[in-house]
């Protein structure tokens, strides 16, 4: 599926910033990454950097708004606001807690296309930050009332950051433009109507079907030993059972025959232009000089 290129018209401002290579036993990093695969099917990647005494734990689940249907849009980011709401083992507020008083800090984005999880901190705290990780995994306990203050506040998040923004009002209205069969148009906060009326019970069933060890990736990243990481991981997360599959992605644009325009009128201090052109995905050689 292409990507959409984006561009705003009211300024374009770049910032740069340049550090030289430090040494490291070859700059190819891609060469020093170390995959494995669980029997529960979680795929594991290691990358050794022992220049600081800190790592980084990163969980990757392949799912994003793109995973959702007409009428339940939002429910990929109303679930990363969840996971942080506590599990019987660890209740609201811990996880956090134990991540400040261990020196680190945390946390979490939602794409289009996946929602990612992280911990950042001493490389002695790296089983802490593994053990959450796998506890929320499977084990996020919300009640009902939890669950819809949660609602409330991504609810508000919609609101403050598209529905009183001109220029995020204009990027919503221009992506949903640009794209006419897949789900790549409906914004990853979710449409306002959709996110007032998801429901508990459908939260809890797109949790399930999801957030799976066969349906994610953990990285390791720093100071580590990776065959000791490798141990702690196999002891920390092949208890968790391989989960059911979940549906196949097979939605696809049609190629567009001209060019699409939109105009939204709203209150602002300056008029605004997006101009946006689709562009090959990460599949496709072209989409690295893109990125650069």
């Amino acid at each position: 599926m292409k990507k959409l290129l984006t561009f705003l018209g009211v300024f374009w401002c770049v910032s740069l910033c340049w550090v030289g290579p430090a040494p490291c036993e070859t700059t190819d990093l891609f060469s020093r990454v170390q995959e494995h695969k669980l029997e529960n099917g979680l795929t594991v990647l290691l990358l050794p950097e022992p220049r600081a005494p800190i790592v980084t734990v990163q969980i990757w689940y392949r799912v994003g708004s793109r995973n959702e249907i007409l009428g339940k849009t939002g429910l990929s980011h109303l679930t990363e606001h969840l996971m942080f709401r506590g599990t019987e083992k660890y209740g609201p507020k811990l996880f956090s807690r134990l991540i400040q008083q261990a020196g680190a800090n945390n946390n979490a984005f939602t794409s289009k296309d996946y929602t990612a999880y992280f911990e950042t901190g001493p490389q002695t705290k790296i089983r802490l930050f593994l053990e959450l990780e796998a506890d929320r995994m499977r084990n996020l306990k919300i009640g009902e009332d939890l669950f819809l203050t949660e609602r409330k506040v991504v609810v508000e998040e919609r609101r403050l950051r598209t529905e009183d923004d001109p220029v995020n009002s204009l990027y919503e209205e221009t992506v949903s433009t640009a794209y006419k069969a897949h789900p790549y148009q409906w914004p990853i906060v979710g449409w306002m109507h959709d996110l007032e009326h998801i429901t508990w019970q459908e939260a809890q069933s797109y949790y399930n079907l999801y957030y799976q060890p066969n349906n994610a990736t953990l990285v390791v990243v720093g100071d580590i030993d990776p065959q000791a990481a490798l141990n702690d991981i196999k002891e920390i997360f092949e208890k968790i059972p391989k989960g059911p599959e979940p549906p196949p992605f097979r939605a696809l644009e049609p190629p567009q025959q001209g060019e699409r325009r939109t105009e939204l009128t709203r209150e602002a201090q300056l008029p605004a232009i997006f101009m946006a052109y689709h562009t090959p995905n990460l599949e496709e050689a072209d989409a690295f000089p893109l990125e650069v």
